[in-house]
């Protein structure tokens, strides 16, 4: 018999095809059955429910119709030669690990199981780091210069309203949820800066450009709908969404002939690149781009500017220095 299950504090919920059975066995089985696991983790968003979900599913369905308490050190090995022989990336099995240990550590806490495999033993395996892709300015002019902003007509609704999405962003360093989530009142146009709730349900401010201001308000200008979003889809009634997006941003890529893969959050990188580039310290950049820890923010930015790495070998690697002593005093 399905019940659901309720927990103090900030819930996410699984819609899974998890039934239960008597005296809390978790059977694990892809039936049509459906139970809502509750994960007590606070600050969990939308789409990252829905990631979980979607990654517990696979493991599922490579395990079989076995109970959770069963599963064993032999099926996690299984699990992981079977994404091995897909080639799966790193960063594709450390999701699907982690939604699984996840599960796990909710059945051993919340519901009391006694289970065969340790949660801790669920380890992701190391992600290598990754290059991040950004935009020069020549692309960046390049790819807005194909976005169309009027017709015989008169205005280009969609090609108005993906130029300020595009100048949002290479404006402000959010993400494309934190952008898509304002409505019309969210921003001070005076400070330039708005309330936003960021990664994590964290609460910050961001800033905007002249530039950015500018396109924004173009767009709300050219609308005669009264939807308070401060985006909005054609029909004038919902709020864009990220996956309305796709299709224009690849399409406006091809026509601007960059072969790189331009995404919403390829643009994030772009500002932040650009800060750093310019000279903005890093830490400044970590509170631009909502980061917790500045650790996030080196990982990913510090080491890119490759120009002003080889100045600084320009400079500072010379071994006719008139002045040895300096070196040898610094030396064990």
């Amino acid at each position: 018999m399905h019940k659901r299950m309720h927990f103090a504090g900030l819930f996410a919920f699984y819609a899974m095809e998890i039934p239960f059975q008597s005296r809390s066995k978790i059977v694990l089985c892809a039936r049509n059955r459906v139970l809502i696991v509750a994960e007590v983790e606070p600050a969990f968003s939308r789409e990252t429910v829905q990631k979980y979900g979607e990654c517990l599913k696979q493991s599922w369905r490579l395990l079989g119709d076995i109970c959770v308490c069963e599963m064993s050190k032999t099926g996690l090995l299984r699990l992981k030669a079977h994404w091995l022989s897909k080639n799966l990336s790193a960063s594709r099995q450390t999701s699907l690990l982690l939604a699984l240990k996840r599960f796990l550590i909710f059945c051993r806490d919340e519901k009391k199981l006694t289970l065969a495999l340790d949660p801790e033993e669920v380890k992701p395996p190391k992600r290598p780091r990754r290059e991040v892709v950004f935009l020069t300015p020549e692309e960046i002019e390049a790819f807005i210069e194909t976005i169309p902003l009027t017709t015989w007509r008169g205005v280009h609704q969609a090609g108005l309203r993906l130029r300020a999405v595009v100048e949002g962003l290479l404006g402000s360093a959010m993400r494309i949820s934190e952008l898509l989530s304002l409505n019309r009142d969210s921003i001070d146009f005076e400070r330039k800066e708005a309330r936003i709730v960021g990664k994590g349900n964290k609460e910050r401010t961001t800033f905007f450009t002249d530039r950015s201001l500018f396109w924004i308000k173009r767009c709300l200008e050219s609308r005669s709908d009264d939807c308070p979003a401060l985006f909005v889809c054609q029909n004038g009634k919902d709020r864009l969404r990220r996956d309305d997006l796709w299709r224009y941003f690849d399409r406006h890529r091809k026509l601007a002939g960059i072969k790189k893969k331009i995404r919403p959050h390829i643009l994030r990188h772009t500002a932040a690149t650009t800060l750093l580039f310019n000279g903005c310290p890093i830490g400044h950049i970590k509170a631009i781009l909502g980061h917790e820890r500045l650790e996030t923010t080196c990982r990913y930015y510090l080491g890119i500017d490759q120009r002003a790495a080889k100045a600084a070998h320009q400079k500072y690697l010379n071994y006719d220095s008139s002045e040895p002593s300096n070196a040898s005093d610094c030396a064990d």
